[in-house]
């Protein structure tokens, strides 16, 4: 749906231009600041270029100030943090949250359920990151659990927040599996926080999650990785949804979001260590994890709405409509790309050039000094981020990270963290987290066990090795 955002932008900056006043002036009189309530998830490490990483870094309070220097009306920015979409959607519906942030499944059950009142009825107005195979949500269990596969599950305690991403692909996953998600395991309500604690105390046999929690857990040894949402190959996003009766009172508010999330993007895209850095130190979260999903191989950054990811939304309909409670909603409708295109046109970008390339992640760059090889092949290439480094070193494959990291323990030479491609799916993951494969002189990691045991199925002469093991064997 083509609203027109870019003429209300236009016009309302030719007014403001010729009489210094806004529109808020104009329209009801005061010289009140104008609210800017935005929720946003800051540990949801796929929203940071409209929430956490947005917020630290100042760019929209920048924008706004440029707009105050031009025109006089001043803003008051508002930010709200939460741990999901959920509470975010109740607070649009309230109308008290202005811009929201979150994922595909909240958003489409925030236009859902907005829709009913034009003051509160909501569109979505751009893409914060993306996977287009779904790795972003995961399953995982205890570390002791003897669960091997999604099947393991069945009849067990699962946790997952109802309605987010996270048990959206638990939904899909278990329906792709076989089992009923209904009736097939019994499926804990539960906020992210509270379902790690479930899991960690035994109360639930496995929590469904969004980023980063899946992560987060696995990095602290409290949980290992059952199911990769890379497994449905199916897109998963996060985005922005806006009060369209807030974006019709100050589409300049909109436009200098949106500009300033084109500024954050930019950023984590050019700088991904530091905005980890920046993410880390403002959400709480581990750098390390943070660095897993925004470093090179990790989340897609693009704030376009792409085609492709709009059928993704549309597909997930149905399966949102077996949770019940979700009103029919005209997925088309409810996205609107006018507003980010005037962003992209005042910034001096091509949408349509952008929208029509394919998207990708950042992808490790560089020569990797172990192997004395180009990291170019993003299947194979990943990083070791030695502790006494300000940046990453390149690994050009599994095989050479694995030289690298015995080369540093000869040296002793601490290796804060390293990230290696999933030789199946190829999500990014931890390298010491990896169900690590022999196969001859060449050493494969995966993501879960069932993974390795696809590959071990059709490369029987191959073997599970630990990831101390696998150090130590590789030939230098």
């Amino acid at each position: 749906m083509l609203r027109p955002y870019s003429s209300l932008v236009l016009t309302a900056a030719v007014a403001l231009l010729a009489t210094g006043c806004s529109l808020e002036d104009t329209t009801a009189g005061s010289d009140d600041a104008v609210p800017v309530v935005i929720g946003y998830q800051s540990k949801t490490i796929n929203t940071v270029t409209a929430g956490t990483l947005l917020r630290a870094q100042g760019y929209l309070e920048q924008r706004l100030q440029e707009l105050t220097e031009k025109t006089g009306t001043k803003y008051s920015v508002e930010w709200q943090d939460y741990d999901t979409g959920a509470p975010i959607t109740a607070q649009m519906v309230a109308e008290k949250i202005d811009i929201g942030s979150m994922g595909d499944y909240p958003m489409l059950i925030n236009g859902s359920r907005t829709q009913a009142n034009p003051r509160s009825k909501t569109e979505i107005v751009s893409v914060t990151g993306y996977n287009p195979e779904g790795a972003l949500n995961m399953v995982v269990v205890p570390p002791s659990s003897p669960a091997t596969t999604l099947a393991d599950l069945a009849g067990r305690k699962v946790s997952a927040s109802v309605g987010s991403a996270g048990h959206g692909t638990l939904v899909r996953a278990l329906d792709r599996a076989g089992i009923d998600p209904g009736t097939g395991v019994e499926v804990l309500n539960q906020q992210p926080p509270v379902g790690s604690s479930a899991l960690e105390s035994g109360q639930v046999e496995a929590l469904s999650q969004f980023v980063a929690w899946p992560g987060l857990l696995v990095f602290q040894d409290k949980a290992k990785l059952l199911y990769d949402g890379a497994e449905l190959n199916t897109p998963t996003l996060h985005g922005v949804v806006v009060r369209e009766a807030y974006a019709d009172e100050h589409p300049e508010v909109v436009d200098a979001f949106l500009r300033a999330q084109l500024d954050a993007t930019h950023f984590v895209r050019t700088e991904p260590l530091e905005a980890a850095r920046i993410v880390a130190e403002d959400s709480g979260l581990p750098q390390e994890v943070v660095y897993l999903y925004n470093g090179p191989g990790g989340t897609t950054f693009d704030t376009t709405l792409r085609p492709e990811l709009v059928e993704a939304l549309k597909a997930d309909v149905p399966y949102l409509k077996s949770i019940g409670d979700f009103a029919d909603l005209d997925v088309e409708g409810f996205v609107d790309d006018a507003p980010l295109r005037a962003a992209f046109d005042a910034e001096g970008q091509n949408y349509d050039a952008t929208v029509t390339t394919p998207g990708s992640p950042t992808a490790v760059t560089g020569t990797d000094p172990v192997c004395g090889t180009p990291a170019t092949d993003p299947a194979l290439a990943g990083e070791v981020w030695f502790a006494d480094a300000t940046q990453t070193q390149p690994a050009a494959s599994p095989t050479c990270l694995l030289r690298a990291v015995k080369q540093a323990r000869a040296e002793g030479r601490d290796v804060r963290s390293a990230y290696i491609p999933d030789a199946e799916l190829g999500t990014r993951w931890f390298a010491d987290k990896a169900v690590w494969v022999r196969d001859g002189d060449t050493f494969l990691p995966f993501t879960t066990d069932a993974a390795a045991g696809r590959y071990l199925r059709v490369h029987p002469a191959g073997t599970v090795v630990t990831y101390d093991r696998a150090v130590e064997e590789v030939r230098q």
